[in-house]
């Protein structure tokens, strides 16, 4: 069952941020990020029990390429993304958002 997706408020910031600092180094690398997060997004939308369960009780899904990853939530219609972060920041930030 594919289910529609919907994402925090604050993850358009987070990813402007993130491809903010790629375009720094190298316009394809930002693209190629961008790419990749999609695929991640589109894959967690289609199966979303084939992602693992993190500490904070929603779904993990972990880039290949990047350092990053991003927490989802599930329900009968569509998965919910709260936050998209560096795999070495703090594990708490982006918990308390619904």
């Amino acid at each position: 069952m594919s289910r529609e997706i919907l994402y925090h408020s604050s993850i358009q910031r987070e990813i402007r941020d993130i491809l903010n600092h790629y375009e720094d180094i190298s316009e394809q690398l930002a693209d190629d990020f961008w790419k990749e997060l999609n695929l991640a997004f589109d894959y967690a939308r289609r199966f979303p029990t084939r992602h693992h369960f993190d500490p904070s009780g929603r779904r993990r899904s972990n880039l290949t390429r990047f350092p990053y990853h991003f927490l989802f939530r599930i329900s009968d219609s569509q998965i919910k993304v709260t936050v998209v972060r560096h795999n070495s920041r703090h594990p708490g930030y982006g918990n308390r958002r619904r």
